[in-house]
């Protein structure tokens, strides 16, 4: 018996070797001793099986990384944070259903929701991101010298509204868990960095902390390097000093010891590290809990984050039915914690049958039903799934490809006559139908992509999107404006404006950068919604060039109408001009009585011109709705006029079969005139013969006012 224990023993002291010096290699195959820090390590079943720290934590003073050396894990750290904001939850002293207004009460007064707790947790709360708002406004939020919790909490005590109703969405933001930290903060009467503190030497984790200034000295701190393209190392400077939802410095033992406290919880009985692991209560979604990501990992299902904050970054992956645990964190930038984690993983684990199978590989029923004729048109176009990412499918140099958003484009590779798949990955694939594209994974996904019709951006289009649009809430500008064929946009502190991607007539993109264009009721352009990363819907209204549609282009160049005014102001005509390419006048014709006549729009016909616009000479009130007909040399056929005693103006027409649709508004009150009561402007349509006879008339809702 002790003959084969002996033999058991050194048969499993001999694969323990093989292993740790295969991971070992792993490692060792990222940098060398002289670059930057790597420090990794593995647990299972509560104990540590691998372990290894190489390179340096100071390149200035040739510091080699040991055992005491604490690097920042960045994100990693929202996991800390959740865990005191859940530990003050299971002991009675906040509840994850209570809205945050408990503790901020003038923060987002015009939200009637309620923004929970639980929604700060998991990134439902709709909370925009700080770091991307700052981005918006010219100036990155890493450059932001002693930017602190406190610089956060006045960015977003500004901010009137959120990206999305809480709960309803989910949306990775950083700002959630600086409020989650300020909440533990208030409850615990405590300041957090020094709450926090005594809570890691609780856990035994006594070389683990927030700093509270980022000019503090961090005792046997890895300095972060970066390596900028020329393979020479850097300081990456770190100047801001907030907390909670990251900059969290650690030891890698600190953080060894905390996965073998989570792997032993079952046994030990430690109800907050155990629910420290599941999903949230009372909420749907399922991938995101306190601080920590769900999904499958190296073929298994996982729990686990990345962090990353300039040179540093991290990553701990969990896998709680095989009780293995791998940690990685680094200061150099060369080395991808993600990755370098994931190989570790892949090391220890056993090899996953079903994922091996290729029998495990399934598709839609969808796969089957790609059309195998060809469509009524090409495939080229643009498709918009329900969450609004939008992908346009183009030719380029000949071959079909296919851009997310605005992203490099992907390479699709025929199969048949509607299906493609992906250049990178043969696996992915794309079939396309009369209405939709949809997007077929091996695992059984499919994802539906409606198709966009007639969306492409014309001349007039892009003169709408010129103009000036501001944000209160940042305090920011943005500037779009036509040179030559390209629409460009200036932001404030930008030095140069930037060419955007039209996408189509309602999605802009400028790098990173989405813009959805907003329009009223008369297909005015009033509004840019705007998407910078991860701060979503932040409205930018337009203050200038809020025109109707007073151009449009002709085979030869454009035609346009225009208000004059006469020398003293007590008049005005209509100006109707025919312009060369080059915007060169070829002829003009005016249009007016004695008073005021104004032109909103100008549309064309099969036989010349509709102009639209309002009268005070013409007509039965004080201003009337003023409609036009011309021929192509800008000869009045017939001009007729629309309303009563009060006001009502013309904006726009649309062409149908038996003449034209009028779209304005029309002044109503509740006496007679507006010296009786209350009066609103209401949207107004008027539908007319092809002579410019009225056949009916309806109003249809209160105008916005915007």
């Amino acid at each position: 018996m002790q003959r084969l224990l002996l033999i058991s023993f050194l048969l499993w002291s001999i694969f323990s070797h093989a292993q740790e010096v295969s991971l070992e290699s792993i490692v060792n195959s990222k940098s060398s001793e002289e670059d930057p820090a790597v420090l990794a390590g593995v647990v299972q079943n509560g104990e540590i099986i691998f372990r290894t720290i190489r390179g340096m934590a100071n390149l200035e003073h040739q510091i080699k990384a040991d055992e005491n050396t604490r690097s920042n894990i960045a994100s990693t750290a929202k996991q800390f944070t959740a865990l005191m904001v859940l530990d003050l939850s299971q002991k009675g002293k906040l509840n994850l259903e209570e809205d945050i207004r408990k503790y901020f009460p003038n923060l987002y007064p015009d939200i009637k929701e309620e923004i929970k707790i639980r929604h700060l947790l998991n990134h439902t709360s709709g909370i925009r991101d700080y770091c991307d708002l700052l981005g918006l406004k010219g100036k990155a939020w890493w450059r932001r010298v002693g930017l602190d919790n406190d610089d956060v909490l006045k960015l977003i005590s500004k901010q009137n509204t959120i990206a999305f109703p809480p709960g309803s969405s989910y949306e990775y933001s950083n700002t959630g868990y600086i409020l989650l930290a300020e909440i533990v903060a208030k409850v615990t009467d405590q300041d957090f960095v020094e709450y926090s503190t005594k809570f890691f030497q609780k856990l035994g984790m006594n070389q683990t902390a927030f700093p509270e200034d980022y000019m503090k000295v961090i005792p046997n701190q890895a300095s972060p390097y970066s390596d900028w393209g020329d393979g020479v190392f850097q300081k990456y400077p770190s100047v801001t000093s907030t907390y909670g939802e990251g900059f969290l410095y650690t030891t890698l033992d600190d953080q060894l010891h905390y996965e073998q406290l989570l792997q032993n919880a079952q046994l030990d009985g430690n109800e907050l590290l155990i629910q420290s692991q599941q999903s949230i209560p009372n909420n749907d979604i399922e991938t995101y809990g306190f601080g920590l990501e769900f999904s499958k990992r190296a073929g298994y299902w996982a729990i686990h984050h990345e962090g990353a904050t300039g040179s540093y970054s991290c990553q701990t992956i969990r896998f709680p039915e095989q009780r293995l645990s791998v940690f990685v964190m680094t200061n150099n930038s060369r080395v991808w914690s993600y990755g370098l984690a994931e190989e570790l993983a892949i090391a220890c684990l056993p090899a996953n049958e079903e994922e091996d199978n290729e029998q495990s590989i399934r598709y839609s029923p969808k796969l089957d039903m790609v059309p195998k004729k060809k469509l009524s048109h090409e495939v080229l176009g643009e498709y918009n799934s329900e969450s609004g990412t939008l992908i346009r499918v183009l030719k380029e140099e000949g071959n079909v490809v296919w851009k997310i958003k605005n992203r490099g484009s992907i390479p699709l590779v025929k199969e048949s006559e509607n299906l493609y798949h992906a250049g990178y990955d043969a696996s992915l694939k794309i079939g396309f139908f009369e209405n939709e594209a949809v997007v077929l994974d091996n695992a059984g996904g499919a994802t539906i992509y409606p198709r966009i019709e007639n969306n492409e951006p014309s001349l007039a289009d892009y003169q709408s999107f010129v103009g000036e649009y501001f944000n209160d809430e940042l305090e920011t500008r943005m500037v779009f404006s036509l040179q030559g064929n390209d629409l460009m946009v200036m932001m404030d502190d930008w030095k140069d404006p930037n060419v955007v991607d039209v996408a189509n007539r309602d999605i802009l993109y400028e790098g990173g950068t989405v813009a959805n264009v907003e329009r009223d009721q008369f297909n005015r352009v009033v509004a840019m919604r705007v998407d910078h990363g991860r701060a979503k819907n932040i409205r930018f209204a337009k203050k200038t060039n809020r025109q109707f549609q007073p151009t449009i282009p002709t085979a030869d160049g454009s035609i346009s109408v225009t208000t004059i005014g006469s020398i003293d102001g007590s008049a005005s005509d209509i100006l109707l001009t025919k312009n060369y390419e080059n915007g060169n006048e070829i002829w003009s014709k005016q249009f007016g009585g004695s008073n005021y006549d104004k032109a909103n729009s100008i549309v064309e016909t099969k036989d010349g011109y509709l102009i639209v616009g309002s009268t005070s000479s013409f007509g039965k009130g004080n201003y009337d709705m003023l409609v036009i007909k011309t021929d192509k040399n800008g000869k009045k056929q017939w001009q007729n006029t629309f309303g009563n005693f009060l006001n009502e103006y013309g904006y726009i027409a649309e062409i149908t079969e038996d003449g034209y649709l009028i779209k304005g508004s029309i002044q109503q009150c509740e006496g007679e005139n507006v010296h009786d009561g209350p009066c609103s402007m209401n949207v107004w349509v008027v539908n007319i013969d092809k002579k410019g006879q009225e056949i009916s008339s309806e109003v249809l809702e209160e105008m916005t006012n915007d």
